[in-house]
């Protein structure tokens, strides 16, 4: 009998016993044995399949090769995969798919080249039984490259020249079967041509008659009528009979759910492909064709859609959205507006007035579970399924572009909020449409002028409304008014105070989340908010944190983080406490599973956002900043313990903050801990460990080198990460750490000098691909270079690196003055500058190869001065930029609304969508990879500073330089006149105006000095016309 060890081991074995995975697919498809084994089955075999069907090469010479699924049971499966998903019953069949899409990306065309006739043979046959099991089929090889390039691509368009016409047919033979067998198999048809046709359009593929045959395909699905035996179908199912159908349940059944997909083809084709103006150059000549060839007869059918909703009759949700999208694309284009003016005030009123009122579902939810509401109510997710949405896109669209549907449709809300007894719900529709447009209302004089108005005398009454979803819309409203410039200030303070009422006192959830999001925006747009807002902030503060903990709604960690920023003189008193707060309710909510919910970790990532914010804001208040830290590193050391990966880059932004100014004991033993969760998995995370990297070298630099471990945990992980495959980019911050380590212990860490070397001129002699990589390399010796000459020429000396033949120091030389135009920004230039002019000062026992490269030391200075000259211009340009980008006309009339005849043309988003599709080409000129120009006068890495790169530096390199070459001009002529003989005279001319700039360079530091000792004595300093140079 088998021990429990050996039953474990041969489970964990048995998959791979050759013929194992063949007779497990018998197995699965056994009837005789219970669903629960054939389904626990299955799922062994997907994972099995998911993880060991490619084959997978040794990682190290030695190691034993990796498992993987032998091909003669890949071939046996591969057989007799498509038949198990005909046959499989639903529970197996969705696990199959998922095993077919693994075999298809890993085998198809090359193992499995006969694929596309197996699956033709089973939807040619008059089997009908076997045809769904072949379009899921079919549905996983059109997945598999549905997000491919078109030149990846080939080889399913080549399949799909003979699949199209055969599923089309089919598809039209099923039409008049209004059966549920028959229209599923319909949706599934859709669902491929979806997934082929959503990217890209192949025009070769798809014809102008076969796109027209599908065309008319999907009108008639959408416009043939829902039959009436779904209730009877129900009732079957249920075995109830009379039972009203559930809405939710009708979006669900297959005659609704293949219209969302005919009319998801629809929209689609439209905005991708059939917008004038709007597409990439490739699909210009379609579009034109699609725009006069089909948008009658779509928009008619659409219509119609829209015209049984208005009268009462069920249309699915998902269909109505998909509708309106179409619509509001439609909007943009005159020869569309042509079919849809007549209709769009009759569409306004009594499609997207009635979807923009407070409604049954908004009220059950509301009642019974108003954390649901808040969370569908600002889920961007929902968003794009959501026909209130589209309504209010459509809308939008219509009011800011076209004549009079603004006028008529203000007329209308108007008309809706005067009436005597108006319905509340109504209400709501008619706040909710005017709060949609108010950037538009805002833009046209007529409006803008009476909108105070309207908000006194329509939206502030509703702050005391007995319905809570009126006194949420009230504060929606005023979010959207925002901009408005109150011309009576007592109006202002009146929307504030309401506002602020609100979030502190209402008993509604949703309503003091709509006050907390609306309070944001008017302290950002409106200038006075503050001075109304600030006696509040207490009270603000500590009920914003408990809607918070309520909640959990990331929207209202930002509003505390505006708070925050905005009032940081006001929240000190109680930064304590809000911190505090934010720490329990980061607790409760990791507490939750968060594998199963994303949005409980947007909050806890918003939580830890806040977090950091009021510790920046704390980064002056020493004392504060202390009692801040003791809560904060509760919180970091929870995530650090326990491995929490996903807020890794998070907590590592809160460690930056907390050794941003000081360095305390408790921080220090931080740092152990972050050296441990990069030994675990966070190797990965290294460029967001680095600011903090630099913050403990840099802010307490005696306490970093008052333990001798400090310096070698910072090796060690420089050292790994240069040695490790996780990219060339933590690779880059990996050397400029140890270039900083250098720059900034300058004499205190000789005896690291040698190992720091030899790991950056390791890594140079493995492949590099990037010259930011390579420069960074070069960059860490050049500062040993510059740390101490004689103890780099030492260490190079005694270097041995089996890859580089002779001299380490002649291919270090070599290497640095071949690449000298790559190095970028102020920082590095200035380093470059500085390591010629130690080796341009090496008298008396100068190294060989130092001589053997004379003739190339000035030549490269005067390159990395060019880019100086570049890089000090674009940094005061900068410094100087005018602020006035903004000041545009706001009181001036902006109307871009267009004629009937005109087009919409988005010349932008048509650049865009042609840049995309080069790049996905791989034809774009600007994909190469490298710096193609010097425009980009910052590098990535000069955040990270060193004492070279503050203002007050005594250490200035066209000073240095021109003292360094002066002064060899008289102490060692000989060595002088190897660097200068072989000039050119335009060269000879460079080193002057180099020579010029550091004069005036001195004469600005001797008045900044004068200045800043409490004179300022300007002094006209003479600098010379030229310079001799040469004998």
């Amino acid at each position: 009998m088998l021990s429990d060890s050996d039953t474990c081991f041969f489970v964990l074995q048995v998959h791979k016993i050759i013929g194992f995975a063949p007779i497990l697919l018998q197995v699965i498809m056994s009837e005789q044995l219970d669903m629960p084994v054939r389904q626990a089955g299955v799922i062994y075999l997907k994972n099995m399949v998911s993880q060991y069907w490619q084959e997978r090469e040794v990682d190290k010479p030695g190691d034993p090769v990796p498992f993987s699924i032998h091909e003669q049971d890949r071939a046996a499966i591969r057989e007799n995969v498509i038949e198990a998903i005909i046959h499989a019953v639903e529970p197996v069949r969705v696990q199959l798919c998922v095993c077919i899409s693994h075999i298809i990306k890993h085998d198809f065309p090359g193992r499995w080249p006969n694929l596309p006739d197996k699956i033709a043979m089973y939807i040619r046959s008059d089997n009908h039984s076997t045809w769904m099991g072949a379009l899921m089929s079919l549905y996983q090889m059109v997945k598999v490259y549905e997000y491919k390039r078109p030149d990846e691509r080939k080889v399913l368009d080549s399949s799909m020249q003979i699949m199209l016409p055969m599923i089309y047919q089919r598809c039209l033979s099923l039409l008049p079967d209004e059966s549920e067998a028959s229209v599923l198999l319909q949706k599934q048809i859709l669902k491929i041509y979806y997934a082929f046709i959503q990217n890209f359009l192949n025009l070769d593929v798809l014809t102008k008659d076969v796109f027209t045959q599908w065309m008319e395909l999907v009108r008639q699905i959408v416009d043939r009528p829902v039959p009436e035996v779904r209730q009877t179908l129900i009732e079957r199912l249920t075995g109830i009979t009379n039972k009203p159908i559930d809405e939710d349940e009708r979006a669900e059944l297959a005659w609704w759910k293949v219209k969302k997909w005919a009319v998801h083809i629809l929209a689609r084709v439209f905005e991708r492909y059939g917008s004038p103006g709007n597409v990439s150059k490739e699909y210009n000549q379609f579009s034109e064709w699609y725009m006069k060839s089909f948008s009658g007869g779509i928009l008619q059918v659409l219509l119609k859609s829209l015209d049984n909703y208005r009268q009462k009759t069920y249309v699915a949700p998902r269909v109505l959205q998909q509708v309106m999208n179409y619509l509001n694309q439609g909007v943009s284009h005159s020869f569309c507006w042509k079919f849809m003016k007549p209709h769009m005030q009759q569409i306004i009123q009594e499609v997207i007035f009635p979807l923009m009122c407070h409604s049954d579902e908004d009220e059950d939810l509301w009642n019974n579970d108003p954390q649901e509401y808040i969370r569908v109510k600002y889920d961007v997710f929902e968003d794009f399924l959501s026909p209130v949405i589209a309504a209010q896109t459509l809308f939008y669209s219509a009011a800011s572009k076209r004549k009079d549907v603004l006028q008529k449709s203000m007329g209308f809300c108007m008309q809706v909020l005067t009436q005597p007894s108006v319905d509340p719900r109504q209400k709501d529709g008619a706040l909710h449409m005017i709060g949609a447009v108010a950037e538009v209302l805002l833009k046209r004089k007529i409006y803008k002028d009476q909108a105070e108005m309207v908000l006194t005398n329509h939206v502030f009454s509703e702050f005391s409304s007995e319905h809570g979803f009126l006194r949420a819309r009230a504060c929606w409203v005023l979010k959207h008014f925002c901009e408005l410039k109150f011309k009576q200030e007592q109006n202002l303070m009146t929307a504030l105070d309401m506002v602020r009422n609100c979030l502190c006192t209402d008993k509604e959830l949703p309503v003091r989340v709509e006050a907390a999001i609306a309070l944001q925006v008017l302290i950002v747009e409106q200038e006075k908010a503050k001075k109304y807002v600030q006696p509040h902030v207490k009270p603000i503060c500590l009920e914003l944190l408990n809607v918070i903990r309520q909640t959990e709604n990331d929207d209202l960690t930002g509003v505390m983080q505006r708070i925050c920023i905005s009032f940081t003189d006001d929240i000190m008193p109680i930064a304590v406490e809000i911190m505090t707060h934010l720490s329990q309710t980061f607790a409760q909510v990791i507490e939750a599973d968060m594998d199963s919910s994303e949005d409980k970790a947007i909050t806890a990532l918003g939580i830890l956002n806040t977090m950091e914010t009021l510790l920046n804001v704390m980064e002056n208040q020493r004392e504060i900043l202390m009692q801040l830290e003791g809560i904060v590193l509760n919180v970091v050391g929870v995530i650090l313990q326990k491995n929490i990966i996903d807020f890794y880059e998070e907590v590592l932004s809160l460690i930056y903050s907390l050794t941003s100014e000081q360095v305390s004991h408790h921080m220090w033993q931080v740092y152990g801990m972050l050296y441990e969760m990069f030994q675990k998995d966070g190797i990965d995370y290294f460029t967001d460990m680095m600011p903090a990297l630099h913050n403990y070298i840099t802010v307490d630099t005696p306490a970093f080198l008052s333990n001798p471990e400090n310096i070698t945990i910072l090796f060690n992980m420089c050292k790994q990460v240069l040695t490790a495959d996780i990219g060339e980019d933590a690779e880059c911050h990996a050397a400029k750490l140890l270039e900083v380590v250098l720059l900034q212990c300058v004499g205190q860490v000789d005896q690291v000098v040698p190992s720091f070397v030899e790991l950056a001129l390791s890594r140079l002699t493995k492949e590099v691909q990037t010259s930011e990589l390579r420069t960074m390399c070069l960059q860490v010796v050049i500062a040993a270079l510059y740390y101490n000459s004689p103890l780099l020429l030492e260490t190079l000396s005694k270097i041995s690196i089996e890859t580089v033949p002779g001299s380490v120091l002649e291919q270090f030389l070599k290497q640095w003055l071949h690449d000298v135009d790559c190095f970028l920004g102020l920082h590095d230039r200035k380093m470059a500058v500085l390591g010629l002019c130690s080796i341009l000062s090496m008298v008396g026992n100068r190294p060989n190869e130092v001589s053997a490269v004379a003739t190339e030391i000035i030549p490269a200075s005067l390159v990395l001065f060019q880019g100086l000259k570049r890089a000090y211009a674009s940094k005061a340009a900068e410094e100087n930029e005018d602020s006035d980008d903004d000041s545009d006309d706001e009181d001036g009339e902006v109307n871009d609304e267009l004629n009937s005849s005109e087009d919409e043309v988005d010349e932008e988003g048509a650049e865009y969508l042609e840049k995309l599709e080069k790049s996905a080409n791989n034809d774009d000129d600007d994909s190469d990879g490298e710096y193609s120009d010097d425009s980009a006068e910052e590098t990535a890495l000069e955040s990270y500073g060193t004492p070279l790169d503050k203002d007050s530096t005594p250490v200035d390199e066209y000073i240095i330089y021109k003292n360094v070459l002066q002064g060899l001009q008289n102490s060692d002529p000989g060595w002088y006149n190897q660097l200068t003989s072989h000039l050119t005279d335009e060269q000879k001319k460079e080193v002057d105006e180099v020579f010029k700039l550091a004069e005036q360079r001195r004469a600005a530091a001797e008045s900044k000095k004068i200045e800043e000792r409490g004179g300022y004595v300007f002094q006209n300093t003479s600098v010379p016309s030229n310079f001799n140079f040469g004998s």
